[in-house]
């Protein structure tokens, strides 16, 4: 079994994203797929997501993964 892999997400530049698009953090997790808990722990820099839920998060935001993360 590979390792998950993990990136560095900027969390304001998420949470800031989300807020741009007038979004809760439940109606970005109904959009993505991914749980609101888990979206809380990204935009408070607890926890980095998997590339697929990077994309998921950017694509629902309207931004390239590359924008939401740490460079």
């Amino acid at each position: 079994m590979s390792p998950k892999i993990s990136l560095e997400i900027d969390a304001e530049k998420l949470r800031s994203a989300r807020h741009g698009k007038a979004l809760t953090l439940r109606e970005l997790s109904e959009i993505t797929g991914i749980d609101h808990n888990v979206i809380w722990m990204y935009e408070k820099g607890r926890r980095s997501p998997i590339p697929r839920n990077l994309r998921k998060l950017a694509s629902a935001l309207g931004v390239n993964p590359s924008d939401l993360t740490i460079k």
